[in-house]
């Protein structure tokens, strides 16, 4: 393992929970019915849960039984956290010691740019999971004990917010309102949309940001990761919500009849929730095509470095808008919160969003032809893959064996990272390159 790059040790050990979750879901008591779960519905099943993406082909509730829905959440929290946290906390247990290489690997897991406190940052993670899995499932229990009895509420709440700390999205209400029905029953509730958000926001900020506010206790005294991820959230949590309130709220399929309180409510958890999160508490397909466009835009995003979100992340789009601005006004350096970005960073970023678009694009124009579905439905669907989102106007039940397989490879891609993947695949071609060209410029625009 010594020999091997930090970036094909996280392939394959994503690769690795995916073969374990397919296997385990073929076996006849994963499924409601007792019968064996088709190949391709449990692989699929699999990926998503382990890259936290909550696109689904079976609804979860309905098909799954108790034993499959548990395979279900120990992937997403294995996915969400990764198998490396895992690893090393119990080898930390253990009383083995951390070396050098295993630190590196960590460093990228974690998607870190120091190696210094790598391990500190792995109890940090361990411990802010537990407290708030641990508080969104007892809250989330006693909201429902009223609803389906304390027994099966503290199921669904410990369900619930694991799904919703990783960011998956995956929900079990099938049996109560209806097969994909998400959370819709309780879209003018005060209280569980709240939670929920609240839970999957925290996952997405990143858990360096989380450690670095409970430290240094002031905002002033961040780093310049932490100071983008908190500014870019705020804004796009704002533009997200203004814009779906604007945009539902005289739809009479969606938020027409509300009052002002539960328009906002919902304007608000639909517009924080393609931050890779995937619940949603209105039909996605009775929004307005302007609003499902904002949302593509917001998936596309998706969360912050180093969380349990994916998408090419707020700190990339940042950085990109940036050194779009940097260029506009002829400045050679890209500039924020007056400190300069080094331009190896911003080569990564335009790298990720690049390779992004590329795959949306390429996986767009796949899907189009074997399923023959509408444009804007198999964008939404693949950006909501690569931004492991789990939002869906409804293809993916409908999807051929080529489609799913399409859909798998996104959700991969969206949660490792495309940079990452590429990384791994060409390691063994990039040679250091010493050699200098001579310049010369050539016309652009």
């Amino acid at each position: 393992m010594k020999k091997i790059s930090g970036a094909k040790i996280i392939v394959f050990t994503f690769t690795f929970l995916i073969i374990i979750g397919t296997i385990l879901f073929s076996l006849p008591i994963s499924t409601a019915d007792g019968t064996r779960a088709p190949f391709l519905t449990a692989i699929f099943t699999a990926t998503s849960a382990v890259c936290v993406t909550g696109l689904v082909v079976v609804d979860t509730a309905t098909y799954w039984s108790t034993f499959g829905q548990v395979i279900i959440m120990i992937l997403i929290q294995l996915g969400g956290l990764g198998l490396m946290t895992f690893a090393t906390l119990f080898a930390l247990f253990l009383g083995k010691r951390i070396g050098l290489q295993e630190r590196l690997v960590l460093q990228e897991s974690l998607n870190q740019i120091k190696l210094q406190g790598i391990v500190k940052l792995i109890y940090v993670i361990i411990l802010v999971t537990v407290i708030a899995e641990g508080i969104g499932a007892i809250l989330l229990a006693y909201k429902w004990s009223e609803l389906i009895g304390w027994k099966q509420s503290l199921y669904y709440g410990v369900f619930h917010s694991i799904s919703a700390f990783n960011n998956a999205g995956f929900d079990l209400f099938g049996t109560l309102t209806g097969e994909f029905s998400g959370l819709t029953s309780f879209q003018t509730d005060p209280i569980i949309p709240l939670l929920i958000a609240s839970l999957f926001i925290l996952g997405g900020l990143g858990f360096i940001v989380i450690l670095e506010i409970i430290e240094k206790k002031s905002l002033f005294k961040l780093s310049l990761h932490s100071k983008i991820v908190l500014s870019v959230t705020g804004l796009l949590i704002v533009i997200g919500t203004l814009g779906i309130y604007l945009l539902e709220y005289s739809n009479p399929e969606t938020m027409e009849g509300l009052s002002q309180w539960e328009r906002f409510l919902t304007a608000f958890f639909q517009g924080v929730t393609p931050r890779t999160a995937g619940f949603s508490t209105v039909d996605i397909s009775s929004l307005t095509v302007a609003t499902q466009f904002l949302i593509i835009l917001l998936m596309f995003i998706g969360a912050s470095p180093g969380s349990t979100g994916g998408g090419v992340k707020t700190t990339t789009f940042a950085g990109v808008i940036i050194a779009i601005k940097s260029a506009l006004l002829g400045k050679k350096d890209v500039e924020i919160f007056k400190k300069r970005i080094p331009q190896v960073i911003v080569g990564k970023m335009l790298a990720v969003v690049g390779l992004a678009l590329t795959w949306v694009f390429f996986a767009t124009m796949i899907l189009i032809i074997t399923e023959k579905a509408d444009f804007f439905i198999t964008l939404f669907e693949v950006v909501s893959a690569l931004g492991t989102v789990g939002l869906s106007i409804g293809l993916t039940p409908e999807l051929s064996p080529v489609g799913r397989v399409v859909i798998m490879i996104t959700m991969f891609l969206g949660r490792i990272g495309p940079l990452t993947v590429a990384i791994a695949i060409t390691e063994r071609a990039r040679k250091p390159h010493n050699i200098k060209y001579p310049e010369e410029k050539i016309i652009v625009g």
